[in-house]
């Protein structure tokens, strides 16, 4: 509602003498702004001139709606019209309205100076209705850049974490994220699971990913919810938080690679693991991608089966025969260490001693179920392994 239904506005020659005043004002204005707002000295050369030519046309639109009280103001496009929307993201809102607190005190100054006889007061008011009408139509601006960015990130964003899906190495990668406020050069990893249908996934993981002091690029690709980790001094104590936000079911966390460029490294095996995880239904939330190694390669993930077969088979071979022997003895009695002793014709101290290096060497022991299971797998896998098999 205007405020000035009813009331005579500002006469003729009053708006005549104000408009023929405006370029000085506005170029006082600016020079007011020189002198009492330091960043924008600072700013460029253009974008001065821009805040120029947005001073000139806000004085310009309140002569017309001085002169046309029944029509409603267009601020949007009459004022901030003046200026590119690189403006907008180059002064923020806050430096936005000292500008235009700076605009209206030299108005309210020069009130006297253009006013005919008689006519100050009604000009004064002229000025603060109109200074009211610019405060929301600058909120309107800011917001509507916002809403605008918004909407672009959140795309940007979902075709970053689609390339990662589908396991895009690119170097453009980083520079995408960059675009996202995306800092991070550090060691990142990638969690997979099933989205949340009672809450915003996008929201739930990136604010679980802020307490924690960690970057996070989330996205949902085909009902599984993607977040993408990093920044965090402790990127699994992270992940643990953020996996709290996932669905129902298991959430797998790939390796941690060095930067967003091998991103889909972690990613692919995040979701290999997802895949597999079904068939270790008492596997813990989260579960690490590789220890789902045995899962993954007997569902036919390769890498799986190549990281099986190096940090089992092939290190065992090059560590010495006795230790892949004993391993073997072992399983085949279902950890029966005296068993073993006796089918390999050793000591049960000597064997005890051959597990603790073979789990040294691999990770996993023999004797526990997890690691059992997994060294069955894993040398199983290796003697279906054809020219590089340790058995043939």
């Amino acid at each position: 509602m205007d405020d000035r239904a009813g009331a005579p506005g500002p006469s003729a020659g009053t708006l005549h003498r104000l408009e023929r005043a405006s370029g000085a004002i506005a170029t006082q204005a600016v020079a007011r702004m020189d002198e009492q707002l330091s960043w924008f000295r600072t700013m460029p050369a253009d974008q001065r001139s821009w805040v120029m030519l947005v001073a000139q046309a806000g004085i310009a639109s309140l002569v017309e709606w001085c002169r046309n009280p029944d029509r409603p103001p267009r601020l949007t496009g009459e004022v901030f019209g003046a200026a590119p929307r690189e403006l907008v993201r180059a002064v923020p809102l806050k430096q936005t309205v000292d500008l235009v607190k700076v605009v209206v005190e030299v108005l309210d100054d020069h009130v006297r100076e253009v006013a005919e006889p008689g006519d100050a007061d009604t000009l004064r008011l002229a000025v603060l209705v109109f200074s009211r009408e610019v405060a929301f139509a600058t909120a309107h601006v800011y917001a509507t850049f916002a809403e605008d960015r918004g909407a672009w990130d959140a795309r940007l964003e979902a075709l970053v974490v689609d390339a990662l899906v589908r396991g895009e190495r690119s170097e453009e990668l980083p520079g995408r994220a960059a675009a996202l406020g995306w800092a991070v050069a550090t060691p990142v990893t990638v969690l997979v699971g099933a989205a949340p249908s009672d809450r915003d996934a996008h929201g739930a993981a990136r604010r679980a990913a802020r307490t924690m002091r960690s970057e996070a690029l989330v996205g949902v690709h085909a009902e599984q919810l993607v977040v993408v980790l990093g920044g965090a001094e402790d990127l699994g104590t992270a992940a643990d938080r953020v996996a709290e936000e996932f669905g129902p079911g298991p959430v797998v966390v790939g390796p941690v690679v060095e930067g967003l460029a091998r991103a889909p490294e972690s990613a692919a095996a995040a979701l290999a693991g997802l895949r597999a995880a079904p068939a270790w239904p008492g596997a813990p939330r989260p579960v690490a991608a590789d220890a789902l190694l045995p899962e993954r390669a007997l569902d036919g993930d390769p890498l799986a089966r190549l990281a099986l077969e190096e940090r089992v088979a092939l290190t065992l071979q090059a560590a010495g025969g006795e230790l892949l022997e004993t391993v073997g003895a072992v399983l085949a009695s279902g950890g029966n260490l005296e068993a073993s002793a006796r089918a390999l014709f050793v000591h049960p101290n000597t064997v005890r001693y051959r597990l603790k290096r073979a789990a040294e060497l691999t990770g996993f022991w023999a004797t526990d179920p997890r690691g059992g299971w997994t060294l069955q797998v894993a040398l199983a896998l290796s003697r279906l392994g054809g020219e590089r098999s340790l058995w043939q």
